[in-house]
């Protein structure tokens, strides 16, 4: 019972500790905080699959499987913003034949 309430605990840190971190960044410093921040996501959806991988029991495999399909989720996501942030950047077709 005690591993769960430090794991809920370290959980509860690690959101905080993300949320002041990401909340100091220049919006100059986003894309390329968004590009790195896609390669953690790379590997918690690993981390999820090694964990369902492990899991014993329906209820974990459940826990397992919904960790999978929302870190995938939230990867595929990071980088379909990341690209259209990039887009915001380019040069239209318009400026360059002017």
């Amino acid at each position: 019972m005690m591993e769960g309430f430090i794991a809920l605990y370290i959980f509860m840190l690690a959101g905080f500790t993300g949320y002041e971190i990401i909340s100091k960044v220049p919006v100059i410093l986003h894309t390329p905080l968004m590009s790195g921040s896609n390669f953690v996501h790379g590997i918690v959806v690993v981390g999820a699959m090694v964990a369902l991988g492990h899991a014993e029991g329906f209820l974990q495999t459940l826990i397992g499987f919904i960790a999978v399909v929302l870190a995938a989720g939230n990867a595929v996501g990071g980088y379909v913003v990341t690209e259209r942030m990039l887009e915001m950047f380019k040069t239209s077709n318009k400026e360059k034949s002017s």
